[in-house]
């Protein structure tokens, strides 16, 4: 028997991503557009093979689930395919292979160009195929376009066995040109797939259409095919391709302003920037309260809680209208009552909020779920940050009894046994056991790999709930409440001494991972003591060791931080929570090392993820990748189910380029300051423009020069000062 036979299993973790579901090695291509994302080889077809999770998901469901195009019974011949550069589009290039009849050549390869656009927009997919004849000769072709829909859940994709499925009706033709396709769910909701072809075809089946095209050389034909996906039956309108994408560009260009500018002299840094605002972008959904950026496509494709503040809090420099509306949602979603099986207690933040057959029915308990234990506390830094960042007394009057039960929740219901620290329990078995952003069953361990009981009490944490503290002081002190804010101050430094007593590890060098049930430290070297220093509980000397802890060879891998040691029990570099590479927790720990004055490990951080972003396809930080070491000329390893856009990775060279730059803001005394700014070495100019503040801009240059970083300032707010400390 090996030495961890005994310790490790297979997974019981009933919301575990298959492997099976891995679609790494498929070379799809993602389109999203809000409430919708689709999966799509890269002929531009849909098909079920092998990993099975290709389709056009809506609201939780795949509403198509085949998809594929035929020229005379020939798949076409792949040239090439791509996502456009702000997302907007699929293009797919392809042309004929040698088409024959029994005794001739009909149509020799390449004579036929076949031109396939494809977008989301609005709970709909747009796609126009045109051909194009580039030979010499008049040609006959049958062009058969074959679809169908499973409207299978998302958590049945991911791998969950449904003991009964609801009925798929069967389809209806009707006129010349639309076909439809629906399913009755175990929900009593009826979802429908309305496919509209323009001009009609010369044949229309149940899950098959076919068009007869005659072209004569260099002529064109033309085919818009419109997919319309509802649930419960509505009126369904077919916006004609042109005038659906418009709709896109115009929204696309009114969103970019939400994003400032940033442009630097190396054009390979200016890729990534570009690629995460577009993605950023991308992920952002309109609500009621503001712009909400949704967690990662394909799994998260909704509302995340933490996800959600963290790429707010990444982005609040550049971006402070996307935390307003992260701010207003939570607040309204907050929760009253306790109820076990949402794990929702009063003052609580969300954590998840899923559509779909399944979570209406309540086979998952994620409808509106709140089992996260740091959401909370995150809620109140943001809301904190957001008012420096921009003095919106208004938006923070109107959450401020929302900070004020976060605030209640953390002292009755987060400290769950009265030890001043706060700890997380699954309220129901259906819920998740591991409640921070480590999430999977087997994430929280011992040194000896055995898993910790619970009640746990993670360490970043603590961490938050001490800057919320600080954060809640802040706002109660802006609203004229002077004891209040007094008695959080004294909190924040009580709990702060207190968390340095306890959680710190002489021998480790740093931090322990959490406490489990029996206040047993879990003594093992994880990237959670990162955010510690993202928060500031952390000493000063204690921050500097945890830094030369984080750097070394067992942690730094080159490309980033790994979850966890590589002399861990548990350590494996394929794991998703226990040696894994995410960007995210790497830039929250590169901001920390440049708090505390760190700056030279905190660019090499930047300058790992950088490179990393080379070699990753479009620059796209994914979710995460396998925590190998980084070997030169070879590209980080993928995950095989990582999330890719993914809101939170994305976002992370904002958060490490105002680490470099140390950008704070004092929206009430109207302070903008650069505290010892430093631009790595592949950066000599850097400038940033549309910095919103209110209706006004800032604009400001940077230039590194051999001995000193000149700073250059274009434009900024009325009666606002620039403080550069160098």
């Amino acid at each position: 028997m090996k030495k961890h036979d005994t310790l490790v299993k297979l997974h019981d973790d009933k919301y575990y991503i298959l492997a099976s579901s891995s679609y790494a090695d498929d070379r799809v291509l993602t389109l999203n557009y809000g409430d919708t994302f689709g999966i799509f080889d890269r002929w531009g077809d849909i098909k079920q093979f092998g990993t099975c999770v290709q389709g056009i998901y809506h609201q939780g469901t795949r509403f198509l689930s085949d998809m594929e195009l035929e020229l005379n019974h020939y798949r076409p011949m792949l040239l090439s395919s791509n996502i456009k550069n702000e997302n907007e589009m699929m293009s797919v290039d392809l042309t004929n292979p040698d088409i024959n009849d029994e005794q001739n050549m009909v149509i020799p390869k390449g004579t036929l160009h076949i031109s396939r656009s494809k977008f989301l927009q609005d709970g709909a997919c747009h796609e126009l195929i045109t051909l194009h004849n580039y030979g010499s000769d008049t040609h006959e072709t049958e062009l058969a376009i074959s679809f169908d829909a499973d409207f299978r859940d998302i958590f049945e994709v991911r791998g969950i066995t449904r003991k009964q499925r609801g009925s798929v009706q069967i389809p209806v033709v009707s006129a010349k040109n639309h076909v439809l396709l629906s399913y009755k769910g175990l929900d009593n909701v009826e979802r429908q797939t309305n496919l509209h072809f323009d001009p009609a075809p010369a044949v229309i089946k149940e899950n098959r259409v076919y068009y007869k095209i005659k072209l004569g050389p260099q002529e064109t034909y033309s085919i818009n095919c419109t997919s319309v996906f509802s649930v419960h039956t509505t009126r369904i309108q077919f916006d004609s391709y042109s005038a659906a994408f418009n709709k896109i560009r115009t929204g696309m260009e009114k969103s970019k302003e939400l994003i400032a500018d940033i442009f630097t002299d190396n054009e390979q840094f200016n890729n990534w920037i570009n690629r995460s605002k577009n993605d950023l972008l991308s992920l952002l959904v309109q609500t009621p309260y503001g712009s909400y950026p949704y967690a990662g496509v394909p799994w998260y494709n909704t509302v995340f809680g933490r996800d959600g503040t963290f790429t707010a809090l990444e982005t609040l420099w550049v971006a402070p209208d996307i935390a307003k509306g992260v701010l207003l949602y939570q607040a309204k979603r907050q929760a009253k009552e306790v109820l076990p099986l949402q794990d929702a207690e009063p003052g609580k933040i969300l954590h998840e909020i899923r559509t779909g057959e399944m979570a209406e029915t309540g086979e998952i308990p994620f409808k509106l779920y709140y089992g996260s234990i740091d959401t909370t506390p995150l809620f109140i830094v943001l809301a904190g940050h957001y008012l420096k960042r921009t003095d919106d007394l208004v938006t923070i009057r109107e959450i401020w009894d929302n900070i004020l039960q976060a605030l209640t929740w953390i002292k009755v219901y987060g400290d769950m046994d009265g030890d001043g620290f706060v700890e997380y329990e699954r309220k129901a078995e259906s819920g998740l056991a591991n409640q921070g952003w480590k999430d999977s069953h087997d994430s929280i361990s011992h040194e000896n790999g055995e898993l910790a009981s619970f009640p746990i009490a993670l360490c970043e944490v603590q961490g938050y709930v001490y800057d919320a503290k600080k954060q809640a002081a802040y706002i109660a002190a802006r609203l004229g409440h002077i004891e209040m804010a007094d008695q959080l101050k004294k909190e924040a430094e009580e709990l702060k001494q207190r968390f340095n007593e306890v959680f710190w590890d002489e021998e480790l060098g740093t931090y322990i991972l959490a406490l489990d049930g029996d206040k047993k430290p879990c003594r093992v070297v994880s990237s959670n003591v990162g955010h510690l220093l993202y928060s500031g509980i952390a000493t000063p000397e204690r921050a500097v060791r945890t830094v030369n802890v984080l750097m070394n060879e067992d942690m730094f891998t080159g490309w980033g931080i790994r979850t966890l040691s590589s002399r861990a029990a548990r350590y494996n570099p394929m794991s998703y929570h226990n040696g894994s590479v995410w960007p995210h927790d790497t830039a929250l720990a590169a901001y920390g090392f440049a708090r505390y004055g760190m700056m030279q490990q905190s660019l090499r951080l930047m300058q790992g993820l950088f490179d990393a972003s080379l070699f990753i396809e479009q620059q796209r930080l994914p979710e995460l990748f396998c925590g190998f070491p980084l070997r030169r000329g070879e590209s980080p390893t993928a995950y095989p189910v990582a999330c890719s856009p993914q809101a939170w990775s994305v976002a992370a060279v904002f958060l490490l380029i105002q680490g470099c730059l140390r950008v704070t803001f004092d929206a009430y005394n109207k302070k903008l300051t650069l505290y010892k700014p430093m631009l790595p070495d592949y950066i000599k100019q850097i400038r940033i423009s549309n910095l919103r503040f209110g209706n006004e801009v800032f604009e400001l240059e940077m230039i590194r020069y051999e001995h000193d970083l000149g700073i250059h300032l274009i434009k900024k707010p009325v009666g606002w000062e620039i403080v550069a400390i160098k």
